[in-house]
């Protein structure tokens, strides 16, 4: 974890579009009259002609995005995770998803880190509704460095994939060097005492929580779940079988997220118990992000304790 390299993990994201936008003419970037915070306006201000803002038209948004991809455009939507992930399901779902068309749905502040915008703006249940799509693909980058990976990599995907981020400045926890796959859940940190899956900037919490157990003497492995569909079937059961029971944090709701999905391959597979640290059946609330983290008790003081009480 690099303290000093905090930086919103949407910067990478409108960092992505423009080398995109310099190296593809296929891909083209809409927005909903959200292009300054989503960091769409980057893309926007170098290639103009290549940019839509359809003002707070969601639905139609999606609609024309998969008109552009039935052109050969690879588009990229951007808006709010509650606005394109909600008010656009039904054109996500039945537009874009049935007709398995090349459409990049990016999902912005996610969680409940978003802070005081409120429950109204915290995207927490995006993951479950994309993930239950047909063709469609989901990925939660930790950092600005993966967010630009993960940005490159779903547009040389073909098919609908959706990208999750988030508001606040983290602590980047990968480097420029890092790999990313899509699929491949990677290794942040080596252990022996316990698993740990996380996926999203959550991730920076839970590397803050590692520290106060190292001082313990508890070396949990952490594995950044990235891509939450399709998931890494192979490290879930390895870990699983090595461990007998894994533990999973995550800024979403309990059911239908990445401790949905771990579970899901676990019950299949290997039956295995699983923790998981998440929102449990609540809306999020307006507030300071380090506080909302503690009191929905995904703090680092509150996942060390966490963890520290599950494997003991």
């Amino acid at each position: 974890m690099n303290t000093k390299d905090m930086r919103p993990i949407r910067d990478g994201y409108g960092n992505a579009l423009i080398e995109l936008g310099k190296t593809n003419p296929n891909v083209l970037v809409l927005d909903a009259d959200l292009s300054t915070s989503t960091r769409t306006n980057w893309f926007a201000e170098k290639f103009p002609e290549r940019f839509i803002d359809v003002g707070i038209a969601e639905q139609n948004m999606v609609d024309i995005a998969a008109g552009l991809s039935l052109s050969g455009k690879i588009p990229f939507v951007t808006t709010y995770g509650v606005f394109v992930c909600g008010r656009a399901f039904d054109q996500v779902r039945n537009t874009v998803c049935y007709s398995n068309l090349n459409v990049k749905i990016v999902g912005s502040h996610g969680g409940i880190s978003v802070g005081p915008d409120g429950g109204s703006h915290q995207a927490i249940e995006d993951i479950a509704l994309m993930r239950i799509l047909p063709h469609m693909t989901v990925v939660v980058p930790c950092d600005h460095h993966q967010a630009y990976k993960a940005t490159l990599a779903i547009a040389e995907l073909k098919g609908p994939a959706y990208l999750r981020l988030a508001r606040e400045a983290t602590a980047a926890i990968t480097n420029e060097n890092s790999n990313f796959e899509i699929g491949k859940a990677q290794i942040i940190e080596e252990g022996d005492d316990c698993a740990v899956f996380f996926a999203g900037t959550i991730g920076d919490e839970v590397m803050k929580s590692v520290r106060l157990l190292h001082k313990k003497g508890i070396h949990p492995i952490i594995i950044n779940m990235h891509t939450i569909k399709p998931i890494d079937k192979d490290c879930v059961i390895k870990y699983a079988k090595k461990f007998g029971k894994v533990m999973t944090v995550e800024e979403h709701l309990q059911a239908g997220g990445l401790g949905s999905a771990i579970s899901e391959v676990l019950a299949e597979h290997y039956p295995a118990k699983v923790k998981m640290l998440a929102i449990y059946d609540r809306f999020g609330e307006s507030g300071q992000p380090d506080v909302l983290l503690d009191a929905f008790g995904l703090s680092a003081e509150k996942i060390s304790e966490e963890i520290e009480k599950f494997y003991s």
